[in-house]
């Protein structure tokens, strides 16, 4: 309770998504009532940086999350600890809100209609459902494609023995991935064969996958999206990304980090496939470029994304606030990058490196942070393992050159991997 009322009791309640733009939902931190408040389901560090960009604009906010010291649990004025599916928690969110978000792919697409009957909610069920599942995702992408967008990479899905047996011989060599709940280069096979192939999909359980054709790739990229329930449609630069172990390792972002031909058909790609869906919210679309110069589109998250971290310091508007903004109904303006970026994921390794004694050695953050340009996020979780996110690191510089030499120096001191 604040000011004698509960939080949600100011703002009248919004039926669903059937309104194109409704009237925009306003903090009012220094009046009479509470101030309003954003909702998020998921906890982890996108939630978190999620509020962060609400309460600097003056909200209150809500997580949605089972785990006890999730990292946005821990900067939320509120933690509902809870599954995404129980129902009193669902009602408390609402109660407590007036427009939710999602901060992962894999919440419940049925939780977001639930929701969507009595708040605002962005993304919708629909787009999240789509994202969800690589074959509904596929079929978008294609529609898009034959509308002048961008092609995914041939595929044929395998739900069946028939479809097995069926599937092409060109999409040999293939990437066979779960139709459903893959992520971080999880849910995913290398297959040159039928053999393989057969082996593979007995060994995801036989769930429905989609079979990808590998191709040669020169380099990744993605674009961040926003859009509004007007229509209006706003994106960041393109992101040059460098995967390892199917995780993000090194995000530069700066002029001609991609070829400004690709850069621009990417961004478009990205805005039409955003606009196809009536999408509300944040979006990531990832793609390849091959070495022949084509581009692909790989896959989307209906979120912020990795990728994207940079923006909080190299931008004037970060994906979080774009993803604030639009969650609201407040006005979203192009963002404008004001300085070279390059961002490094900061994985669970460098916690577990032992000192002579045996015991966990943590990274150099002194001498890290001596360097210029370097701006530290640590999301606040306390157990490291490998592969997990506990962090990143972004350097931005008057210049590309300025950037990647303090990136590549902090890469040093910290034992990662270089990069070309």
């Amino acid at each position: 309770m604040r000011n004698g009322r509960a939080w949600g009791q100011s703002c009248p309640v919004f039926i669903g998504n059937s309104v194109s733009a409704p009237p925009p939902i306003l903090p009012n931190p220094l009046a009479g009532d509470p101030p309003a408040a954003l909702g998020v389901l998921g906890g982890g560090q996108l939630g978190r940086m999620f509020v962060h960009a609400a309460q600097t604009l003056g909200y209150a906010t809500v997580v949605l999350d089972p785990d006890p010291a999730c990292p946005a649990g821990q900067a939320s004025e509120r933690h509902i600890r809870a599954g995404y599916d129980d129902p009193a928690a669902l009602n408390e969110l609402a109660a407590l809100t007036q427009a939710i978000t999602t901060e992962f792919e894999n919440v419940p697409a049925q939780t977001l209609a639930a929701l969507a009957r009595t708040r605002r909610v962005a993304p919708g069920a629909e787009a999240v459902a789509i994202a969800q599942d690589r074959r509904l995702e596929k079929a978008h992408f294609s529609r898009c494609a034959a509308q002048g967008g961008v092609a995914p990479a041939p595929y044929a899905v395998i739900e069946t023995e028939a479809d097995l047996a069926a599937a092409p011989a060109n999409l040999l060599p293939g990437i066979l991935k779960t139709a459903r709940l893959g992520y971080d280069g999880k849910g995913q096979a290398r297959v040159g064969t039928r053999a393989e192939l057969s082996a593979a999909w007995a060994g995801m359980n036989r769930a429905p996958c989609v079979l990808e054709q590998m191709l040669p790739l020169a380099l990744e990229c993605s674009v961040i999206v926003a859009r509004g329930r007007d229509g209006q449609t706003v994106s960041l630069p393109v992101q040059r990304n460098l995967h390892r172990g199917g995780i993000l390792a090194v995000t530069e972002v700066y002029e001609a980090n991609v070829p400004l031909a690709l850069a621009a058909r990417a961004q478009q790609a990205s805005l039409t496939i955003a606009d196809e869906l009536a999408y509300v919210g944040v979006l990531c679309v990832e793609f390849f470029v091959l070495t022949d110069g084509t581009l692909v589109v790989n896959e989307m998250a209906p979120r912020p994304h990795n990728s994207g971290h940079y923006s909080i310091d190299a931008c004037d508007l970060s994906q979080f606030e774009l993803q604030v903004r639009a969650l609201a109904g407040l006005p979203l303006t192009q963002p404008r990058q004001h300085s070279a970026a390059v961002m490094l994921n900061l994985l669970g390794e460098l916690w577990l490196n032992a000192d002579n004694r045996g015991r966990p050695r943590p990274p150099p953050w002194p001498q890290v942070l001596a360097l210029p340009g370097a701006h530290l996020h640590l999301y606040g979780k306390t157990d490291a393992r490998p592969g997990r996110k506990m962090g990143h690191l972004s350097f931005t510089g008057a210049s590309a050159h300025e950037a990647r030499a303090r990136a590549l120096q902090a890469a040093e001191l910290l034992g990662l991997e270089s990069w070309p």
